[in-house]
């Protein structure tokens, strides 16, 4: 089992930076595939990225281009970096575990066994 705990949110302006991340404690992110989502009043979660067991990585459209996810093994941690922000990005991003055997993340959040608490993103116009 894994606990997540998502940190780095904020209020920033758009195209503004942020950079979330997502400690684990118990397993090593070399047993997961490690989710990133978000969910915006009244939606549901949406896929942002994912980055499997063997550091791929893959994103959403919306994503592409300006998000980038990392590990830091040291840390145990997962990284979201977001650059060139958007009103429309404004969320609670929540990073997720999976331990499916697949070799690509999934993009469907109910791959994902393990999720942190979510941490606020608002991004102001």
């Amino acid at each position: 089992q894994v606990q997540l705990v998502e940190s780095g949110g904020g209020l920033v302006q758009a195209g503004g930076s942020l950079r979330l991340s997502c400690a684990a404690s118990g397993r090593t992110f070399s047993s997961y595939h490690m989710g990133w989502f978000r969910q915006a009043p009244g939606k549901e979660h949406e896929f942002v990225g994912a980055i499997n067991r063997a550091g791929v990585t893959r994103y959403a459209d919306s994503a592409k281009g300006r998000f980038t996810i990392s590990r830091d093994i040291a840390k145990n941690a997962v990284n979201l970096q977001m650059n060139s922000l958007k009103p429309e990005d404004t969320a609670v991003y929540y990073c997720a575990a999976d331990r499916g055997t697949y070799y690509y993340a999934a993009v469907s959040a109910t791959s994902y066994e393990y999720w942190g608490q979510g941490t606020q993103v608002t991004v102001s116009s």
